[in-house]
């Protein structure tokens, strides 16, 4: 009985670091993009603050190490350029400023989307849920292991 509150408590330490973690604001970036002609994205940090300067590196679908152009962002965080339709694919648009950034993958060409807002997919969403609860067991193992350790030997 004694071990159950033991892991019940590790868990619930465990839940109550993760919930503080995810409140804390001051680094985490979120970028929104929207395609026309144009496309057009928006960075700001997590506060709604825009990341004004924010350095804009842009790479095209055909060549990934190779910035196609860069940018700063706007006073807003707006920033907006003309992607080369004869390259289709999937294009990165990474914003950075003062070491927080983030990069959003957006389709041009014949998957072409209007709006979006995520720079993650459902895949990675989900596997990033499994090693969280995976690290939750594996914490609750731990402990219940080292007090089966500090338990006398019982045998007759």
């Amino acid at each position: 009985m004694m071990m159950k509150r033991k892991i019940l408590v590790a868990l619930f330490s465990l839940l109550t670091v993760l919930k503080l973690s995810v409140t804390a604001y001051a680094h985490g970036v979120r970028i929104e993009y929207s395609v026309n002609l144009v496309v057009e994205i928006r960075a700001a940090y997590d506060t709604g603050e825009p990341m004004a300067g924010g350095q804009v590196t842009i790479y095209a679908p055909n060549d990934l190490s190779t910035p196609w152009m860069t940018g700063i962002c706007d006073e807003q965080g707006h920033f907006t350029f003309s992607p080369d339709t004869s390259i289709p694919g999937i294009w990165d648009i990474q914003v950075r400023q003062s070491g927080h950034g983030d990069i959003v993958h957006i389709p041009i060409g014949e998957e072409l989307i209007t709006s979006g807002g995520t720079s993650y997919s459902t895949l990675q969403i989900v596997l990033m849920a499994a090693c969280v609860i995976w690290g939750m067991i594996g914490t609750a193992l731990y402990f219940s292991r080292r007090s089966n350790q500090n338990l006398p030997n019982r045998r007759a």
